[in-house]
């Protein structure tokens, strides 16, 4: 009933209004319609440089008012060191576009005064002028030229990739719609492969297990950077089109489906030091929670944030990560806290404890052979296919582990060692032994062992340390070790 209600009086409205306008026609008519003409163009002139008045000055009014909440303006000046170029970049086109903006608007407002209709004033028709068309062409366009030629400037000296990845912190970024998977390498600093066809509810990128490098691959809830450390963001997308945006430290890149993209930036502020560059201005001075007055203050609840700049759905807004910025050692405390999502989402404890347990048994058993100067270590979980040297999925979690405590010990010289049991052809046992290790050897390398020398020697049946009558016996002489030949190289 209150809509109708509405909607019966919106029309009487607009039907006084209407009958008003015809009453006012009506009136004018009687009267000299020239006059009528000036008397309306001149109302009409001074309209518009009233309201050209009161836009610039709203302009630079609200401009200034709010300039503490932008981005190059007040404290927020950029976190990162190329954004210092971009903000340089900015304020050169905020003035020159500035300049016309506001002359070329004085100008609008004040011609539609000027030259509005009167008596004994006439317009004059200009069919062309060649200078005029000149100057309006050829101005521009050099202004152009040098915003574009300085803006190119500046984007090569911020867009370069580096082929040495070893001294960056790497992180890869996934959009999908709602949200964000961010991956960091593990220590030996490269991405394991991906393939869309092994995505899952338990992979959700896809990773390649049979990649050893996507053993120690973690993924995080937030982004966390060193201040200092040169950042390269490998970025893609599952399913639509992002935007990895980065606003306090000027970095944006669009996600796009099957063509990865990248940026590479250097933080220079942490978050603390960033909070301290807001404490004192009176807009982060007020609670962060309006309903709280005595809360903490907005500055001391700011974040670093990761925002999609695309309209990416109805799910957009929840795209929003808090980005940290730490110091350099506190960094690498963070990253060491980190478990590789291989072995806490795919190998669970509960489903292998023994693999597990042999795992962190690797590092104990090197700790003793290198204080006792002698002797090898068996490798309980490593195992190959039958009859082939392709080492099976579980061997892995102990490689892997392995590779990382050779990686604490650099300078070691090792022997990997396969041996097999007595059935079949000697020849072909010895054969096999060999490519058995070197396939350890391989994923070894692979998962990232620093200095550390693999030398892979196959024995075949030769050093049996059980009968090869029984099967337990058989079953105890295949098997895989690493003794140390020296400790430095």
């Amino acid at each position: 009933m209150t809509l109708v209600l509405l909607l019966v009086f919106t029309f009487l409205v607009l039907l006084v209004l209407l009958r008003a306008s015809k009453l006012i026609e009506v009136a004018q008519s009687l009267k000299n319609p020239m006059d009528v003409r000036y008397r309306t163009s001149n109302i009409q002139g001074i309209m518009m440089v009233v309201f050209g008045v009161l836009f610039l000055v709203g302009v630079f009014y609200y401009n200034f008012h709010y300039k503490n909440y932008m981005l190059g303006f007040g404290p927020h000046e950029s976190a990162s060191v190329h954004g210092v170029d971009l903000d340089h970049i900015l304020w050169i086109t905020i003035l020159v576009t500035g300049f016309v903006f506001v002359l070329t608007h004085i100008a609008l407002f004040w011609f539609a005064y000027k030259y509005r209709e009167r008596a004994g004033h006439k317009a004059k028709f200009i069919s062309h002028d060649n200078k005029l068309e000149l100057i309006w062409t050829i101005t521009p366009a050099v202004v152009m030229t040098l915003l574009v030629f300085s803006g190119l400037d500046v984007w090569n000296k911020i867009m370069p990739d580096i082929e040495d990845k070893s001294e960056l912190v790497q992180l890869e970024v996934t959009g999908f719609q709602f949200g964000w998977i961010l991956r960091y390498p593990g220590p030996d600093k490269e991405f394991g492969a991906r393939n869309f066809r092994l995505i899952d509810g338990t992979n959700p990128l896809g990773q390649d297990w049979s990649d050893p490098k996507n053993h120690d691959d973690m993924h995080v809830s937030k982004i966390v950077l060193p201040k200092g450390k040169q950042v390269r963001v490998k970025i893609t997308a599952r399913d639509v089109l992002h935007s990895f945006f980065l606003p306090h430290f000027r970095v944006k890149m669009d996600a796009v489906p099957g063509m990865p993209t990248y940026v590479i930036f250097t933080p220079q502020y942490t978050t603390e030091e960033y909070r301290q560059k807001l404490k004192g201005v009176p807009e982060y001075m007020v609670p962060s929670d309006p309903e709280d007055p005595d809360g903490p203050k907005k500055w001391e609840t700011f974040k670093y944030e990761l925002a999609c700049a695309e309209l990416c759905g109805k799910g957009h807004f929840s795209m929003r990560r808090e980005v940290v910025v730490v110091e350099p050692e506190e960094y690498e405390k963070w990253l060491k806290e980190q478990n590789s999502y291989y072995l806490q989402n795919i190998k669970k404890k509960e489903a292998t404890p023994k693999h597990e347990a042999s795992s962190d048994d690797v590092s104990a058993n090197m700790e003793k052979m290198l204080s006792e100067g002698a002797g090898a270590i068996k490798l309980e979980h490593v195992h190959f296919k039958t009859g082939s040297a392709q080492l099976t999925e579980d061997s892995w979690p102990e490689l892997t582990t392995l590779a990382h405590t050779l990686k604490a010990h650099e300078g070691l010289k090792l022997e990997v060692s396969g041996h097999t049991d007595a059935q079949g052809n000697d020849a072909a046992n010895m054969s096999l032994s060999q490519k058995r290790a070197d396939a350890v050897v391989i994923f070894l390398k692979k998962s990232g062992i620093g200095n550390t020398i693999l030398v892979p020697k196959g024995y075949g049946e030769t050093v049996p340390v059980a009968s090869n009558d029984t099967p337990e016996g058989r079953a105890q002489n295949r098997r895989t070790e690493v003794k140390i030949l020296s400790e430095s190289h």
